[in-house]
């Protein structure tokens, strides 16, 4: 098929299970088909480069920063983001066909819905919470934010934005333990990204952190819908925010007996 004006990107890391997936649903889309590996040891550059991807290393700076990486890498004007856990399914492919048909899109920035798929599933559950983050878009208009953490395109002052059909579908839990792995190392980023900004969580917020993420993941993200498994994810999903503010009190109360100002005279 014909490709369109658009670069296609993906960050990975030890994704050699789940990036073929992902590069096969899009490399008919695009002629510039970008990943950026931050140092596999499972075979995963060599994978993507025999499916077509333009392969490049770059150690690990944070979320943004990578994501800022490879849209410079870029050689079109209009990018497309997916992750190497994400697959595009056949229905939002032609719906982005369908968007550049007629030439230049309406809008500079599109959000496309991400909905995540559970280990014994073969598609989103059709009451799934979906996340509608912007995922297309010209980088004239937009960057991704240079956060280590915050996983986001800021756009440029008056950029408008549409919204595509179809829904991305994100195979993100390999297992619970690998979820837990994956949290517990992203909450430590967290409180580093804390640190960094100078920013100070109240003490009261560790009593209250894990209850009230689990009530935002098994109600409010609707992972009740997902019976046990569901049940299972919003634990996970509980225990590394609770992770995240527990870590910052620690370097907090570390920090501050290692403070010389705080020795006694």
């Amino acid at each position: 098929m014909t490709p369109l004006p658009l670069s296609v990107f993906i960050i990975a890391h030890n994704e050699a299970d789940r990036i073929g997936a992902t590069i096969r649903a899009v490399r008919d889309l695009t002629d510039d088909l970008v990943v950026v590996d931050s140092g596999s040891t499972d075979g995963t550059p060599a994978l993507a480069a025999s499916l077509g991807a333009r392969v490049i290393h770059n150690d690990w700076p944070g979320y943004g920063p990578q994501k800022r990486f490879a849209e410079d890498l870029c050689r079109h004007a209009w990018l497309l983001n997916v992750d190497a856990d994400e697959v595009v399914p056949g229905d939002l492919a032609a719906g982005i066909r369908a968007l550049f048909a007629a030439g230049e899109p309406a809008h500079p920035a599109y959000r496309i819905g991400i909905a995540e798929i559970f280990p014994g599933e073969n598609r989103p559950h059709p009451w799934a919470y979906t996340l509608t983050p912007v995922r297309l878009y010209r980088k004239d208009r937009g960057r991704y934010s240079p956060s280590p953490v915050h996983d986001r395109v800021d756009l440029s002052e008056g950029a408008s934005v549409g919204r595509l059909k179809g829904v991305i579908h994100h195979f993100s839990v390999r297992s619970l333990g690998d979820q837990l792995d994956k949290l517990n190392r992203y909450s430590d980023q967290q409180a580093d990204d804390l640190a960094a900004r100078g920013v100070a969580i109240p003490t009261w917020r560790l009593f209250v952190e894990l209850p009230g993420n689990f009530l935002k993941a098994y109600l409010g993200r609707r992972h009740f819908v997902r019976g046990v498994y569901g049940f299972l994810t919003a634990m996970n999903y509980a225990i590394s925010r609770h992770l995240r503010v527990a870590k910052h009190y620690e370097r907090r109360h570390i920090d501050s007996r290692l403070d010389p100002r705080n020795a006694k005279s």
